[in-house]
């Protein structure tokens, strides 16, 4: 269907949009037309132009999408008996040979140990069994 508009221009909009917005919003077929205008901006809608406005003033944080999901609580380590035994001999060991160079820096995790100028770290890690 061809529309005039007030500056003389004439658009072409198509009957199936007319007859789906009348439809959709149950309205008449020259409202439906009003509608397809401005939604296809050849005519100004005043109330839409002021919610436009309005919402172009609202600044909207972008911090609230990064949410965090996890809690803070914090996490536990699980330990192994045979973790332990061999952390508890490994330091011993060596304890016995360096004396009061060694530290423990992390409970069944790191040893340190001062050899002259030098400091070794010792990290004893479980590997997890795959998964299937």
């Amino acid at each position: 269907m061809k529309y005039t508009l007030s500056n003389g221009k004439s658009v072409n909009i198509p009957d199936k949009e007319i007859d789906k917005i009348a439809e959709g919003l149950q309205v008449s077929k020259l409202e439906a037309m009003q509608i397809w205008l401005e939604d296809n901006e050849y005519e100004i809608n005043e109330e839409q132009e002021k919610l436009d406005n309005s919402a172009s003033k609202v600044k909207v944080s972008k911090d609230v999408a990064k949410k965090r999901t996890k809690s803070d609580k914090p996490r536990v380590a699980k330990v192994s008996d045979e973790k332990k035994a061999l952390f508890d001999l490994i330091y011993q060991t060596i304890q016995a040979e360096y004396g009061e160079n060694v530290e423990i820096v992390k409970e069944n995790k790191l040893i340190k140990v001062k050899t002259g100028e030098k400091t070794l770290k010792i990290d004893l890690i479980e590997e997890r069994p795959p998964k299937k």
